[in-house]
């Protein structure tokens, strides 16, 4: 029973993370339609500039804030560079977002280096204990988790009763409509794509003291927060979260019980599985008609 819980704990713990990815690949998805496939370099890159601004500082919140920021600024220089791929064949999209992934992980290595470099956490990740009893959740899984659901939470709200929410809302509907009732969409899609960047950094800075840190390290990341998207629908901020956190304890019952060698291929059967099933997702279709 104890193993039990021990696994589930950290399995919602890593399961956050692969739902902050999800997340970020939703926003981009519901406006453009395009899945950013640069997605993990950038989280992993806004991770190594919070790195080197802790190392400097010595403050963790200051290394924590550069990285949002970093984020944010990388967002809004990705849109750009994808913006002329608007109206042209998918393809073309898909080919830019590789070669950013490519460029980010590239620079990685140029500017940093390619050894493994270990990353702080922000609280203990010494094991919290009730009694006798190991939870298998340390102070810092819960800040992870807490900071994951406060990010998703504050979105839920701007869409729901922002302004700024209701123009991304409409921009995902139908850019041309929303065009012609005055909205800028070019401005509307490059917000979309700085919070895709802030929560993609939020998310490398929450797993990297979980993992080494060096150029590829985001990648496995991004293809669990790719299957958690693509479990709870991609157009669905709400299912995102959800996918991600089936995902992770399903995987952390996986490596726990049978073998931590088993993840690649369960996270891989898990994917391929929905997409058979239920391509929309779990919370696709009803998304798809309520944006």
């Amino acid at each position: 029973m104890q193993e039990f819980l021990e696994f589930t704990l950290g399995g919602i713990s890593f399961g956050m993370i692969y739902a902050a990815i999800g997340l970020s690949l939703v926003l981009i998805w519901r406006g453009t339609r395009i899945l950013n496939y640069a997605q993990g370099g950038m989280a992993m890159f806004t991770a190594y500039i919070a790195l080197i601004v802790i190392n400097h500082t010595g403050n963790y919140w200051a290394g924590f804030a550069a990285a949002l920021a970093a984020g944010v600024v990388l967002g809004a220089v990705c849109e750009r560079v994808i913006r002329p791929t608007q109206g042209k064949p998918p393809l073309n999209a898909v080919i830019v977002t590789i070669g950013l992934l490519i460029l980010l992980e590239g620079l990685a290595g140029i500017i940093y280096g390619g050894q493994f470099r270990s990353f702080p956490a922000a609280f203990s990740i010494s094991g919290l204990k009730i009694g006798s009893t190991s939870l298998g959740a340390s102070r810092n899984d819960v800040f992870v988790a807490v900071a994951v659901l406060a990010a998703a939470l504050a979105l839920a709200v701007m869409f729901r009763y922002t302004s700024a929410g209701l123009r991304l809302r409409a921009t995902a509907f139908s850019p041309g409509v929303a065009r012609l009732l005055g909205v800028r969409v070019g401005r509307v899609l490059t917000l979309g794509w700085v919070l895709a960047g802030l929560i993609g950094a939020l998310a490398g800075v929450l797993v990297s003291p979980n993992t080494f840190l060096y150029p590829n390290s985001m990648d496995s990341i991004f293809v669990l927060g790719f299957t958690a998207a693509v479990i709870g629908g991609l157009d669905s901020p709400v299912g995102a979260v959800v996918g991600g956190l089936i995902l992770g304890v399903a995987l952390n019952y996986v490596s726990g019980y049978l073998g931590s060698a088993l993840m690649p291929v369960f996270g891989l059967c898990a994917l391929v599985l929905v997409l058979m099933v239920r391509p929309s997702g779990l919370f696709g279709a009803a998304s798809s008609r309520q944006v």
